[in-house]
């Protein structure tokens, strides 16, 4: 499984899209997500559909090897807090760049599991972090959107392409 990448603009516009949502929880999409699980092992600790590919709402999670992954499929963040924690976030589909990112400490998720039932969870620390990041995905967002332009464009410089294909930079 390939992640995408800000090194080809056609997957540029693939991260960039709103994914949609899932209409169907069966066995090939959890096939699918658990190649996700197994794809970001000993590389990432989250990954949304549309890194590889799949402009739908879901993400898988996993923060290490002796936890079982987490399924989020058709995620809604429904509270977060006003206390906020920082993180040196990375990213599969941008390699070999990291940020300090600013993020609520604590979120509150309503998600469907990989039995397409669903659950609400209370996250705060790494696993608020992951789940911000990777939700972010679905809104054709990345981490690097939070930093301030200029600091954006120096650690970006290097991809050579319009990071905000189809997009307004107003407000950014």
């Amino acid at each position: 499984m390939d992640f995408y990448t800000l090194n080809k603009e056609e997957e540029i516009r693939v991260l960039r899209t709103i994914s949609q949502p899932v209409k169907n929880i069966d066995g090939q999409l959890i096939e699918f997500a658990d190649a996700m699980v197994e794809a970001m092992l000993g590389k990432g600790i989250g990954l949304a559909a549309p890194q590889v590919g799949r402009n739908e709402r879901f993400f898988v999670v996993r923060l290490s090897e002796e936890e079982d992954p987490l399924y989020f499929f058709n995620p809604q963040i429904i509270g977060t807090s006003e206390k906020l924690s920082s993180y040196e976030e990375g990213c599969l589909s941008i390699p070999e760049t990291w940020a300090k990112i600013k993020r609520p400490a604590v979120v509150q998720v309503q998600a469907f599991n990989r039995r397409g039932r669903p659950f609400t969870i209370e996250a705060e620390g790494l696993l608020a972090t992951v789940i911000q990041h990777e939700y972010d995905h679905l809104q054709g967002k990345l981490f690097i959107d939070y930093l301030p332009e200029r600091k954006r464009e120096k650690l970006t410089s290097h991809f050579g392409h319009d990071l905000y294909p189809d997009l307004t930079r107003e407000g950014k």
